[in-house]
């Protein structure tokens, strides 16, 4: 991107030189090696078009005057549309290449700490020496900790799977120039390949032609679990392992039960997506069955290959013999094999005996294991003759890993949801009633219900219609996946918008229908996710579990409850501070219920990628929680380009893992829920005032008549719908009607126009209310200061408004020519940020956090560029004069400018 000897400007070459000088060189080599690969698909001219915006944009940041941005638009103005579109697909590669740079420079500082003599800061082994204080903190916390990350697939990852793939080739040659034992010729060697890559790059296409299937979208997520996961969990249990007894780590049996568990939405869930079917359900499972099953199979054999000490050396038991006997009766002709090739390493032959088990489950062959529990058994067996021979390294080493991965992912990979929103079993359960001779308004009647799941259905109804034969067969598919490969694989069943308890018993009552025995069990799930269903989440919880039924399946489950809260919608309805105000109220009500009821209750937090969903670093969101809310436990979605900035990187995704589970603990001990208990009863009176002004404002703007439209002309929400990045389409019905919009492709759009309203808008008037009173900014400040909820939120709010930028927004507010909605917006911009500022008492956004600072003022120039090509092709679309090949050119450039907004900002919805 940057041609070699041109001087940067003074304040850009300052900016440039605080970057890490590692960091520095990979940026300008990767930049370097991209302007090569444009010259030569495109001549000297694309360089220097390129270079020309560039400079024009820079120019733009360091003197932000309207002169300087209508050069920069005169530049834009003065390309062909081919030309724009190679130079819109530059900058995005730019951001994608930076984007690899800034995440192997993580790499390094994770692995620089790693080597030091101090703890590393929010690791498991801080928490430990934390916790340390309380002698009875392992016996109390240890049993219960359960972290539990759902990966789902919602359309978020803008970018396509052929991309993705390029770009872990080129961070797996970027990874090779760290060797300081290079030679030259393998220098020569590694930056050829560097340029075959990014022309590579460079020639594929960047928009998908159409949507994945949920298939498709299986097979992406599964790709994190081969690539990195299946080896994480492991390593997390190991780092956990061994900040409890360095010493004996890798010789003793662990002193924790497994606390990792994986769910998946991908293939399970079908609220608004018509994709998603019982027979999607079923392949999905049988997809990730064959995956977890190859990855145990693989890691059998690694082991027991290596696993050669002789029984003369350590003897195997009794129970050990018996077991190898009994497999080689069942593979005679392998069995005979390695008694021959290896008759005196009995350990050596049962894992690989072990590992002919596995492959037979997964083809279906006859000898295969019944569960993944017989499997556990056959390596407890190992482990148990190894340590009573001595060898207890062996045993509780790499053999161990294997029972870990095993017991953490079983025979199913994930736990499957199912999601579903609550109008379809309303309208399912009206039609089979009527069918069944009962009225069709029980289907509102919880007690009705309750009987009904409790004591089957008086006579089965005539066949029913589609959509009720659809809900049927799904749950259907649950009691076979369940009886196929474990009651864990498909358990849950998440209902959207629960709103009474009918919602709820409405799921067992279809249960006992699709499947009369009564043999599948179903843990059903509310989500709240409404503010008036968040404000009456307890007493919908009470009075479902007064049923009789209800209350049994409670009984059966262990008391054990999950309840979910969602907070896209929450946020798109009310805005972001009342949002989260009233998510953290009902965190607080649900704990306070859960306690009196004796039930160990788990929070599912359905937290987008963006900071206008949820976002944000999760660690700081956890130790946020209402007090007595997290109990050792967690869960929570992970969702499109999130999945991919997690886990993409084995080192990366464990410092994540590492912080969360950090987080979980402490945010557990007494102290902490003390101090949030008092925080909020200091404070929660004056919160919920300033909630309730921000509520205001933000309805009075998204409210107001001509919103939807004028919504419409100032982003490119148009063109974010024909994204073809999800199988699930973006809005619940078709229509201009804003309250069937997803909260996914609402962030998404307010992203692209860089003013990111759905993460700040409101916080401003909701916190004059108070800054205004006498020794009100003084209570925002002890506030800030005592309180690890509002700082959190505060400083979410603060980095969207940094990544906001006033300048280019004001260019996309013009196209709404709604003079007062745009004023109404730019007014509660400038407020926001006035009353952060005072809050933190710094002159600047996030002048506290140095290196993300720098990040985005580095980043601005480019997004800037691509913003003003977008800009210029919106406007095109929005006159509607083009005549339809431009348009349909102008539109596809405007989807390019839109993937490339996303990789510079690294935020999409």
């Amino acid at each position: 991107m940057r041609s070699e000897g041109r001087a940067l400007a003074s304040g850009r070459r300052e900016l440039a030189e605080a970057m890490p000088p590692a960091l520095r060189r990979e940026v300008r080599l990767l930049g370097t090696l991209l302007g090569r690969v444009l010259v030569e698909a495109g001549g000297q001219d694309l360089l220097e078009d390129v270079e020309r915006l560039r400079r024009a944009t820079i120019a733009f940041r360091e003197d932000p005057t309207q002169e300087r941005l209508r050069a920069a638009e005169a530049v834009v103005a003065g390309f062909e549309p081919e030309r724009a579109e190679a130079v819109a697909r530059a900058f995005t590669i730019y951001f994608q290449l930076v984007n690899l740079a800034e995440e192997r420079h993580r790499v390094r500082v994770l692995r620089e700490r790693g080597r030091g003599t101090e703890e590393v800061p929010e690791s498991l082994a801080a928490a430990v020496a934390s916790l340390r204080r309380d002698p009875s903190w392992e016996a109390r916390l240890l049993p219960e900790l359960s972290v539990t990350p759902v990966l789902t697939a919602h359309p978020t990852e803008a970018r396509r799977r052929a991309v993705t793939e390029t770009l872990q080739r080129i961070q797996q040659l970027l990874a090779g120039l760290d060797d300081p034992r290079l030679t030259r010729s393998e220098l020569r060697h590694l930056t050829r390949r560097l340029l075959e890559e990014i022309t590579d790059l460079w020639r594929t296409e960047h928009l998908r032609r159409r949507r994945p299937s949920p298939l498709d979208e299986v097979r992406a997520v599964l790709a994190m679990f081969d690539q990195t996961i299946f080896r994480l969990v492991p390593l997390v249990y190991r780092q956990l392992d061994q900040a409890l007894d360095p010493d004996g780590a890798g010789a003793r049996a662990p002193c924790f039960p497994p606390f990792l568990r994986w769910g998946s939405w991908v293939g399970g869930d079908r609220d608004g997506n018509p994709s998603v079917t019982a027979e999607v359900t079923r392949a999905t499972l049988a997809i990730q069955a064959e995956h977890v099953l190859r990855g145990l199979e693989n890691a059998a054999r690694r082991i027991g290959r290596s696993l050669t000490v002789s029984a003369r050396t350590t003897p195997p038991t009794e129970e050990l013999i018996r077991s190898l006997e009994e497999d080689e009766a069942r593979f005679p002709q392998v069995g005979a094999a390695l008694a021959e090739r290896a008759p005196d390493q009995p350990y050596r032959r049962k894992l690989l005996l072990a590992a002919e088990r596995l492959a037979a489950t997964r083809t279906g062959a006859p000898g295969g294991y019944e569960g993944p529990e017989e499997f556990v058994r056959d390596l407890t067996l190992l482990q148990d003759a190894l340590a009573r021979a001595g060898a207890a390294r062996l045993a509780y080493g790499e053999l161990q890993h294997l029972r870990w991965q095993a017991e953490t992912f079983g025979f199913h990979l994930a736990s499957l949801e199912v999601r579903q929103h609550a109008a379809v079993h309303a309208r399912a359960l009206a039609r089979l009633l009527h069918a069944a001779g009962l009225p069709p308004e029980a289907a509102a009647d919880p007690r009705t219900l309750d009987r009904l799941a409790a004591e089957g259905w008086p006579t089965r109804p005539s066949p029913p219609g589609p959509e009720e034969a659809e809900v049927l067969e799904t749950l259907r598919a649950m009691a076979d996946l369940q009886s196929r490969y474990g009651v864990e694989a498909c358990r849950r069943y998440v209902v959207s918008f629960t709103s009474s308890p009918a919602d709820l018993v409405a799921v067992l009552a279809l249960a006992r229908l699709a499947v009369p025995a009564g043999s599948l069990r179903v843990d059903v799930v509310p989500l709240f996710e409404s503010r008036d269903h968040l404000g009456a989440c307890a007493e919908t919880l009470e009075a479902a579990f007064s049923l009789p039924g209800m209350r049994g399946t409670l009984e059966r489950a262990g008391r054990r409850l999950e309840v979910m809260l969602g907070y896209s919608d929450t946020t798109k309805e009310m805005g972001y501070l009342a949002a989260n105000v009233a998510l953290h109220r009902a965190q607080g009500q649900l704990a306070r219920w859960a306690r009196r009821h004796g039930v160990a209750l788990t929070l599912f937090h359905g937290r987008g990628g963006a900071l206008g969903r949820g976002g944000g670093p999760a660690n700081r969101a956890i130790f946020g929680q209402a007090a007595g809310s997290v109990g050792g436990r967690f869960k929570v979605t992970e969702q499109g380009e999130v999945i991919f900035a997690r886990y993409a990187n084995l080192d990366i995704a464990l410092r994540h893992l590492e912080q969360v589970t950090n987080a979980v603990l402490l945010a557990s001990t007494p102290d902490h829920e003390r101090a949030a208990a008092a925080a909020e009863e200091r404070f929660g009176g004056l919160l919920q005032a300033m909630a309730e002004a921000a509520e205001r404002a933000y309805r009075e703007l998204v409210e107001a008549p001509g919103f939807p439209e004028f919504f419409a002309r100032v982003t490119p929400i148009d063109e974010v719908e024909r994204l073809q990045i999800g199988s699930r389409p973006a809005r619940r019905a078709p229509g201009r009607d804003l309250r069937e919009l997803r909260a996914i492709p609402w962030v998404f759009a307010w992203n692209q126009s860089r003013v990111n309203l759905s993460a700040w808008f409101g916080l401003g008037t909701g916190l004059a209310t108070v800054s205004e009173r006498p020794d009100g900014l003084e209570r925002l400040r002890e506030m800030y200061a005592e309180w690890p909820f509002f700082r959190s939120l505060v400083e979410n709010a603060e980095l969207s408004l940094l990544k906001a930028d006033p300048h280019v927004a004001r260019r996309y507010l013009a196209m709404g020519e709604r003079p007062d909605l745009a004023a109404r917006v730019e007014e509660e911009y400038r407020r926001t940020e006035a009353q952060v500022l005072a809050i933190t008492g710094r002159d600047r956004l996030l002048a506290d956090r140095p290196v993300i600072r720098l990040g985005v003022a580095l980043r601005n120039p480019y997004v800037d560029a691509l913003s003003l090509l977008q800009l210029r092709f919106l406007r095109e679309l929005r006159l509607g004069r083009l005549p339809p090949e431009e348009a349909e050119r102008a539109e596809r450039l405007v989807l390019l400018t839109v993937n490339g907004v996303a990789a510079g900002l690294q935020d999409t919805g």
